[in-house]
């Protein structure tokens, strides 16, 4: 009935399980659902297996993260290593690891779990506390300094990595930890118990998805009293700890970035379990905010080195970018909330944009080498690293890489929604049957994609496919005919009707090359464009471009632009091939500043090549930039 090479579902692991919120529009679809095939996430996925979890956990040990909790537990006789938040890194990769075995149960990967595991057990207090840092001659400084320690946000982390563990696994001991541990902060924290806020938020959401495994609303309540403290001055009341105003009082998005981003995710949760409208309505002015006024191209966050914060409203440099990596994933955290509450394509859009740039620019194409910050343009100095001594990024985009298979598809009552395209096999529980679905596409160097559906008998229901906001005319047929009505872009196209084994969909998504303009208060960018292909935003490299310094390349409004895939470079990638000009730079030489009637440039016709954002700094050492100067100012998005 479903055609070779079916699959039956064993468990549920989800990164966020809406699948009983009352408030929420889409539920989602197990990780293990979706099978990715040879195209460009099954590399990525794979590569995650083989090097970046294994060569992380090696890092663990060096470091000395791993014998944080040996020393906590009496094992070893040694000194705290690192910082203070250093075992929300092991949380993390716990996290990637246990979504990994959720597909695939790499006995690599699961005896390295098993061992992680068993350290942290060993390392938790009878009452439920666990944290390395605060033990022997700590433990009296327990809870005594929320704004800057931490300890709420660890517990956060160490909570999702065990319930993403129990999920994919069906074991019970770390998450019976986990509850141990969020009972000892339940007794701690609450109305007539101890007022406090986390500094660095996280352990919102953590709370609410582990009431949706439990069941126990004390950790809902928790999580929700500490939303509604926010904004009291109980960590200090400053704006980079989003703590001057109440959460429901908030106009604009301020602050530390991932802190900030990460409050929003667990707001998104409460209203989705509460339907607390308020809480939805600031979560919308809050978004609207962002995405229109401090966002990058590429769906990064955060523009100052200074509290890795925001800035204000079009305060977006390009070469002083901070545009933290772990930003970017909350970007995508949070997007993929507000998309499971509403429904509403803009949301993943946003979430697509940040995935494929400004998070996956985060670690290198050999699976072991990582961005911190993601400037959007550099003289060739900025480079990925190893590891950090701050350490939150690295494991921050591997746990996002391993759950990428859970963000393509959703459900509701009406039918199955198609969020994200690669070429997939995916099996999908439908009110309570069954429904099969085969991505084919070379998406996202291909605006072509083909979808065969395999339902469980002859069931009527919907299928709706986002059509992209970078989309123009798209065209979607079923058995090889136009379905009836203009797809819009930024929007779902619903198609519903009695299904029969082997209907294909196809859509058919122009992929021209976009020129973009930014708003003329983004002082860096004025008279500059950026290149988008799809849902990839690209920028100039020096090693692609050896006759000219990347700086000094222009377009012009009658620039030609031409697509080539080139296979083996960057592990696959759609060059775009630009005409434009080269200035020649000459006439500064020794000065700094000139009369205007002096500086009259020599332009000289050429052609140069973008690679896309995310491959950069993949090769030797050299300038790029994402914005490029345009000759004519007045030019239109075409």
């Amino acid at each position: 009935m479903f055609g070779k090479g079916v699959f039956w579902l064993k468990a549920r692991c989800v990164v966020v399980d809406s699948s009983q919120s009352p408030y929420s529009r889409l539920k989602p679809v197990p990780i293990e659902s979706v099978k990715l095939k040879d195209d460009f996430w099954a590399p990525r996925v794979k590569t995650l297996v083989k090097v970046t979890l294994p060569t992380q956990y090696e890092l663990l040990e060096e470091t000395g993260r791993l014998d944080n909790f040996r020393r906590a537990a009496g094992k070893v006789r040694t000194d705290f290593k690192g910082f203070f938040f250093n075992d929300s890194d092991v949380y993390k990769w716990v996290e990637a690891a246990s979504y990994v075995l959720a597909f695939n149960r790499d006995s690599r990967i699961e005896k390295m779990v098993n061992s992680v595991i068993e350290e942290i057990s060993d390392a938790q207090d009878d009452d439920g506390y666990l944290n390395t840092y605060f033990v022997f001659e700590r433990k009296a400084e327990r809870w005594t300094n929320l704004r800057d320690m931490h300890e709420l946000y660890c517990a956060g982390h160490l909570i999702q990595a065990a319930i993403a563990h129990h999920r994919a696994t069906g074991e019970r001991m770390f998450l019976d930890v986990a509850v141990k541990f969020a009972r000892h902060i339940t007794g701690v924290f609450g109305p007539g118990k101890m007022l406090g806020v986390p500094g660095h938020p996280e352990i919102e959401m953590a709370l609410v998805e582990l009431y949706r495994v439990t069941h126990l609303e004390a950790f809902l309540n928790l999580a929700r009293f500490f939303i509604d403290n926010r904004g009291c001055g109980l960590v200090g009341g400053s704006v980079e700890l989003i703590d001057h105003r109440p959460f429901r009082e908030l106009e604009e998005i301020v602050g530390h970035a991932v802190r900030s981003i990460y409050l929003n995710c667990g707001a998104a949760d409460v209203y989705m379990e509460t339907g607390d409208e308020t809480l939805l309505r600031a979560l919308k002015r809050l978004w609207v905010n962002m995405t229109r006024c401090k966002m990058y191209v590429t769906g990064g966050l955060g523009s100052r080195y200074v509290g890795e914060a925001f800035g204000e409203n079009y305060e977006l440099p390009n070469r002083r970018a901070y545009a933290e990596t772990c930003a970017a994933v909350a970007n995508v955290m949070w997007n993929w909330r507000m998309l499971l509450a509403t429904g509403d394509a803009e949301y993943a859009d946003v979430m697509e944009l940040s995935l494929y740039n400004g998070a996956l620019a985060g670690i290198g194409l050999d699976g072991k080498s990582y961005f911190y910050i993601n400037p959007l343009a550099d003289r060739g100095r900025h480079r990925r690293q190893r590891w950090f001594e701050c350490a939150c990024c690295p494991p921050n985009i591997a746990r996002l890489i391993a759950s990428v298979p859970g963000y393509f598809y959703s459900t509701s009552r009406e039918g199955v929604w198609v969020h994200l395209y690669a070429s997939n096999d995916a099996l999908i529980e439908l009110n309570g049957r069954h429904v099969r679905l085969v991505q084919e596409t070379n998406y996202p160097w291909s605006g072509h994609v083909e979808v065969t559906v395999y339902p469980e008998g002859l069931s009527e229901f919907s299928i709706f496919l986002r059509i992209p906001g970078w989309s123009r005319d798209a065209v979607v047929a079923l058995n090889g005919k136009p379905v009836n009505g203009k797809p819009e872009p930024a929007h779902y196209l619903e198609l519903r009707r009695r299904w029969e084994e082997g209907d294909v969909i196809s859509v058919d998504m122009e992929m021209g090359v976009d020129v973009l303009k930014s708003h003329p208060h983004v002082l860096e960018n004025r008279c500059r464009v950026a290149l988008k292909r799809g849902p990839l935003v690209y920028c100039v490299e020096q090693t692609d471009n050896p006759g000219h310094d990347v700086w000094d390349l222009m377009l012009s409004p009658d620039s030609s632009f031409k697509v080539e895939y080139k296979p083996d470079l960057l592990g696959g990638v759609v060059l775009i091939h630009c005409g434009g000009s080269a200035a020649d730079t000459s006439v500064w030489t020794g000065r700094l500043y000139l009369r205007v009637e002096d500086c009259v440039m020599n332009l000289k016709p050429t052609r140069f090549t973008a690679i896309p954002y995310y491959a950069w700094a993949n090769r030797e050492p050299g300038p790029m930039t994402v914005w490029i100067p345009m000759l004519d100012t007045g030019l239109r998005n075409r």
